[in-house]
């Protein structure tokens, strides 16, 4: 039979029609089962993926500046903000994912429902969401291995450890600024995500036990944050709550403090909750994707937004919200708690770099895994879906996607490449959201291992509510992002529209 959505001519099809020519959800699920990909990870294994991807940048680096220059203490509700927007599409994607458990996520999701030209935008959304998130945290990890090399005396060049042309103050054990540099890269970042991208290419199994590892280091760590930091603001209390007076401090401008402030900083913060859409790009190496996968995705975000929200509230019960917009937030809380904690500081540090390694780790090989779908599909060159013999991992695909990353945190700005993040991943998860009610309408039929309560309320408030936080976003960024929208749609009709393998022969249904 026919193409769902189209006819199964060669080259562009016929029309418009080609734009929304569909992959049976059959045809996915068949997928599923020819994969090349290793079938290792369980529940657990899936979890700690997840979790690994949401605790880093949004407590170790994001929640600082956040909480300094937009919403105060009230960065608290912020994070309320975000998680439930998550919690919204993060029940979509358990949804999906047990319906169709392949590799490539919201891609896939797309293809199957409203056809091959939303999958290639929701790709191109999936770029911002992992790859520009990946170089985002490792500006991050960047920024604590310099502070922690400078506790035992080491300096690193400013020169090489900020964005290009960024201008850089270099001050004085006072306070005072002595000179000003230049950026020219930031190489720390770069040097880690190279490091990581050997990694990857070596297996997902490899990969995956050294995520576990890490992802118990700095649960660790973070929990004994919250345990000792939360014993010392309980035990003084005197010095403590003034730094939440005022909770919401007054309105400044657009964005900067007051409700609008909260919303702003919902949106910066909002990155770090990616982890669980993570977990759905893992599909084709799910032992049992049905069972395993709706586990991973909501077991992890729970774990992380409850673990979010201590840490928010104890930094800016510890320190004055105004003292937070550094690199390393978690560390300048701690240090409040006098020199006799500052061994304890020291291992905060590291385990702050610790945990926003693994973060890097498990952004690119979501990347990777979407790159090696889309690539299956036609609609990227064969190379990115070139499968190592020994290896058995897409190894081009991944030194590719390693070395784009690095550039990115290389050459530019940490709060520019966040919001671009943030935005693409909102779009994208306002999309899924879309697709849940689209395939209830359209195939009420397919067996579902999970399903979205509330139907069709919770879906539509995710869309809605995402749309919400796009606007709270800088206009210069949301310009950025419709050029880069524009560039992906040139792109498709100049390659992708051309090779897609979907239009050269039928799909059975």
């Amino acid at each position: 039979m026919a193409n769902e959505g189209g006819a199964g001519a060669p080259g562009a099809g016929r029309g418009l029609s080609r734009l929304f020519l569909r992959k049976s959800v059959e045809q996915v699920q068949a997928e599923y089962e020819q994969g090349e990909l290793k079938r290792s990870l369980g529940a657990v294994n899936l979890i700690l993926l997840g979790i690994g991807c949401i605790i880093g940048a949004g407590i170790f680096v994001r929640t600082g500046s956040a909480a300094a220059l937009h919403a105060g203490p009230a960065v608290l509700l912020s994070f309320v903000i975000a998680g439930l927007v998550c919690a919204f599409a993060g029940l979509c994607y358990a949804e999906l994912a047990s319906t169709l458990p392949v590799s490539g996520s919201a891609y896939t999701y797309s293809y199957a429902t409203m056809g091959e030209f939303a999958a290639w935008l929701m790709g191109a959304l999936l770029l911002l969401e992992y790859g520009l998130a990946a170089s985002v945290v490792a500006v991050g990890w960047s920024g604590y291995v310099v502070s922690l090399l400078k506790d035992f005396g080491i300096f690193i060049d400013p020169a090489l450890t900020a964005p290009l042309g960024a201008i850089v103050e270099v001050k004085d054990a006072a306070g005072n600024v002595v000179e000003t540099v230049t950026g020219q890269l930031n190489l720390p970042a770069a040097l880690v995500v190279l490091a990581l991208t050997l990694l990857l290419t070596v297996g997902v199994s490899e990969s995956a036990s050294f995520n576990n590892i890490i992802v118990a280091i700095k649960t660790t760590t973070i929990l004994a944050v919250i345990l000792i930091g939360g014993f010392y603001v309980l035990t003084n209390l005197d010095t403590s709550l003034p730094n939440w007076d005022p909770f919401i401090p007054e309105n400044e401008g657009p964005g900067k403090f007051g409700l609008e402030g909260v919303a702003r900083a919902a949106s910066i913060v909002f990155f770090a909750y990616i982890g669980f859409e993570a977990v759905s790009t893992a599909g084709q190496e799910a032992k049992n994707p049905k069972r395993d996968m709706p586990i991973g995705i909501i077991g992890s975000l729970v774990i992380c937004t409850v673990l979010y929200m201590l840490v928010a509230a104890v930094l800016t019960l510890m320190v004055n919200y105004k003292d937070l917009n550094v690199p390393d937030p978690v560390a300048v809380a701690v240090n409040a708690l006098g020199p006799e904690w500052s061994v304890f500081a020291g291992l905060v540090k590291l385990g702050a770099i610790t945990g926003l390694t693994s973060v890097i780790l498990v952004l690119m090989y979501g990347q990777t895994r979407i790159f090696y779908t889309m690539a299956r599909d036609g609609l990227l060159p064969g190379v990115f879906s070139r499968v190592h013999k020994k290896f058995r991992t897409p190894w081009v695909n991944t030194l590719i996607v390693g070395c784009l990353v690095a550039a990115a945190a290389a050459l530019f700005d940490i709060n520019t490449l966040g919001d671009l993040t943030s935005v693409g991943t909102l779009a994208a998860f306002a999309v899924v959201c879309l697709t849940v009610i689209f395939l209830r309408q359209t195939r009420p039929d397919l067996p579902r291992g999970f399903t979205v309560p509330l139907y069709p309320v919770l879906p539509i408030l995710g869309i809605l509510s995402c749309a919400w936080l796009i606007t709270t976003v800088e206009m210069r960024v949301l310009v950025f992002f419709a050029w880069f929208l524009g560039g992906a749609c040139i792109l498709y009709f100049v390659y992708g529209i051309w090779n897609s393998k979907l239009s050269r022969a039928p799909v059975e249904k």
